[in-house]
Formats: C-alpha cells, structure tokens, sequence
C-alpha cells in the first residue's frame, strides 16, 4: 500500500517535524535519510516506514514527495519520483497544506530570532494545556522535543524561513515579523529585494489576520511603510507602539521589565535568557498571546521559565570556565549574543566558525566589526555548507584582518578535535567562552571539558 508521503531527508529536524504532524493528522508516511538517527527512530516509532540509505527502490506507489532545498537534482529518490510524475513538494508547499488544517496558524518570521520566538510561544501554549502543534528548527530543551502535534490541535506553530523566498507560499492568521536585515546574499540581490519578498508575503494575509511588527527595526519598519490596508499590531522598547517593554533592568544574565499595552501596565516579565534581542523576542510572543485573548496573568511565569533553545546561549558547562554555544552565524546575530554578555566582569572569549564562504565575503567589513567588545578571538575553518574555498575570504585572512583592528585574534586550523586541544591550552580560570557558529563548532564544547576536567 502507498503512503500519503514520502520524505526525502527525513532525519533533518524540519522535515521530521513535519513528518510528525502529518502522522498526526491521520496521513501515512515513509520516507529515508542517509544514516539513523533520533529523528529517524521517533518518526518510525510513531508509524512511519523508514529506510537508511537514498535508493529509487524507496519509492513505492504514488506518495507525494516532500525535499528540503538541501536535496541535489541527482538524488536517487528524487529523479525516481520525476520519471513516475509524482507530486514533489518543497518542505514549504507540506507546511502550508498542513497548515490548512489548523483554524489559527501562527507564524514568526524574520532575519534572526525566528527559531526562539516560536520556541515560546509553543512552550507557553504547551504550558498552558492549549495542545498546540509545532514545528520548529531546534529542540525546546524543557520540552525535550521540536513538534508535536494533538489531535484537537487548534493553534500551530511555525518558524517561516525566508532564506531560499519560500516564505512567499504562507498564509498565517497571525505573523510576526521580528526584523529584516541583509542575509542569504547567494538568493537576495540586496537589502530592497528582501524587503519586497517579505512584501508579497503581507499580500497573503486575508481580512481577519494579523501583522505583527517590531518598528525599532529599520528593515522592519521600512516595510511597514510599503504595506498598507492590513490589520497591524506594533511592539517596541523606543517607540510608541501597541506594546511596550519598559523600565527595563539588565542582572548578570537576566533581564526585566514591566509591559504595557497601549499604555496600560499589563505586568512585569522576568527573563531567564539574557540580552535586549530576547527581551524583543518575548514581545513578539506576548503582542500575539494577547491579541489571541490570553490573560498575562495566566503564562507570565511560563516567561520566566523558558531557558531558550538548544544551541541558542545554551550553557555546556560551568566549572573552571563558563562555556555558552550559540547558533549566532551573522553580523547582527553575534552582535546580539554578544551585547548579553557586555557588562560581566569576566575574560570574554570567542570560538567563531565561519559558516559559508559566500556569507562571509559578503558581509566581511559586518564580521569584522562583530568582535570589538571581546577580549580574544579564535577563528576555524569555515564551515563551508557546501560552499567552494575562497582562499581571499576565508578563516586565515579573516583573523588577520582582525588583528590588523588592534583585537587579540588566531587562526586555528584543523578539526574541531585538533582545535579543541589548541584552545584549552590558552584559556584562563573564571574565562566566560562563547563557541558561535552554525557548523559542527557545537561540538567543540564538550571536547574542551573534557581536556579541562583531565
């Protein structure tokens, strides 16, 4: 008997988040991934058929076809669905008809922050006993999970990803867009051409949906100004918007503030994860929750004890040193994790991992003004993501570069285990580190306890 769906990469974590909800939904599905993994098991566990390695034998009666932009022209599977004219979906085209089955689609978009803000907002509505569906691109550490889905599921959540323009396709009932900066050059021409894609994206939105902005963003408020006839909600820390954090107070890795709606004091919000970007991040969900008619009083403590997403100033261990890994792989994003560690009376180090020899040369003069509040930097191999060597914009011409700007900086060549060992050697007790990087640099925190702990 065939399956409803076939997916190609189902090991990834966005595919196998969506694999899990169609599951839900009542749809069969099978699909394969080069090597088992978490995501394989637990979407086999729950009824999918799951074969390990890409063969056109895989591909059995008239599934749909589901691939991520990751998957080449020459896969097996994939010229095999072509030959038998089967319908290939991008991941985006299976997330916009599973959407179609939820009464109240929530969407958080934008340049950086996506992944966290759905991130909380599903863990509130999970806390809440709201039985949301989700499907995010990282792990919900308290939750242990990136999707989920119940059968009276009526709010779904999702990060809507702009890097390959797929996110023209949706129509949520609630966006969120939480900033729009220059990123993913190798598809956008410019500033301008993200802005207009994100343009198309308001088109969709029907009479009954909602916008929702962060006007301290100049992207986002830029794009405001070329949108118009659409239900708009704001939220700011500078401005007059619809909602507002003030009074707010920075401590260690915390932060506070009181919220206002329409200035009216709604309650105050204590975070747990540190810097102003999460203090946005928390307004985002909040304008959303309360525009949906949640009572702040109801999930504020939900606010406090959200720890963030794994790989998102995710602590790895705390005892001669204090080591935090972030996914932060932008100028604006390492700026962000950075800001949140400004004030601490500590020796500030920074493990970077280029990620794409495309991104890198075309933002190097934002790369190179990243770094300038740190006490030291160790620049690894790019990561290239599929990307060719660029011998003019990769990791050994950047750490020069930095240096040439007065800032302590190496390049360390080799594995993450070669360079593990060269950097445990240099770091001093009471160091706070920072790995940074969308690459395997995740890897390198636990490799440098262990030489410290021996």
């Amino acid at each position: 008997m065939s399956a409803d769906f076939h997916f190609i990469a189902l090991g990834g974590v966005g595919q196998s988040a969506l694999a899990r909800i169609l599951l839900c939904l009542g749809y069969s599905v099978q699909g394969s991934d080069i090597k088992e993994s978490k995501y394989t098991k637990l979407v086999e566990s729950l009824g999918a058929e799951v074969f390990i390695g890409h063969n056109k034998d895989n591909i059995k009666g008239k599934p749909k076809v589901v691939v991520s932009s990751a998957i080449k022209q020459d896969n097996p599977e994939l010229i095999k669905a072509k030959e038998l004219g089967l319908q290939i979906l991008h991941r985006s085209d299976c997330l916009k008809l599973i959407s179609q089955h939820f009464s109240c689609f929530i969407g958080f978009s934008g340049t950086h922050g996506k992944t966290t803000t759905s991130g909380l907002c599903s863990f509130v509505l999970e806390n809440l006993q709201k039985n949301p569906a989700y499907a995010i691109g990282g792990i919900i550490p308290k939750l242990e999970t990136n999707a989920n889905c119940y059968k009276n599921s009526k709010y779904l959540i999702a990060e809507l990803d702009e890097s390959d323009r797929t996110i023209v396709k949706y129509c949520p009932q609630k966006l969120v867009i939480n900033n729009i900066q220059e990123d993913h050059l190798d598809n956008y021409k410019n500033l301008d051409d993200i802005l207009e894609t994100f343009k198309k994206l308001t088109y969709n939105l029907d009479d009954n949906s909602t916008l929702f902005l962060n006007i301290d963003d100049r992207g986002v408020l830029e794009l405001s100004k070329r949108i118009k006839n659409k239900n708009i909600v704001t939220y700011s820390i500078n401005k007059e918007a619809h909602y507002q954090a003030r009074n707010i107070v920075y401590k260690d890795l915390t932060s506070e503030f009181d919220i206002y709606k329409q200035n009216v004091f709604l309650g105050k919000v204590k975070l747990i994860i540190p810097g102003v970007h999460n203090i946005y991040n928390a307004l985002s969900v909040i304008s959303v929750l309360d525009n949906l008619g949640f009572k702040f009083s109801d999930y504020s403590k939900s606010l406090s004890e959200f720890t963030g997403m794994k790989r998102r100033f995710q602590v790895i261990f705390d005892n001669k040193i204090k080591l935090i890994d972030d996914y932060a792989h932008h100028p604006k994003e390492i700026e962000a994790t950075l800001d949140a560690i400004k004030n601490l009376n500590r020796r500030k180090v920074v493990i970077f991992q280029p990620h794409r020899y495309t991104r890198l040369k075309a933002l190097w003069d934002e790369f190179l003004n990243c770094f300038n509040s740190i006490d030291e930097l160790f620049v690894l191999d790019v990561y290239s993501a599929g990307d060719k060597n660029d011998e003019s914009f990769n990791s050994e011409t950047f750490a020069g570069a930095i240096q040439n700007k007065g800032i302590k900086a190496q390049y360390i060549k080799g594995s993450i285990s070669e360079a593990a060992k060269q950097i445990a050697l240099q770091l001093k007790k009471d160091d706070i580190v920072l790995t940074l990087g969308a690459g395997d640099i995740t890897n390198i925190g636990g490799e440098i306890n262990d030489l410290l702990s021996t």
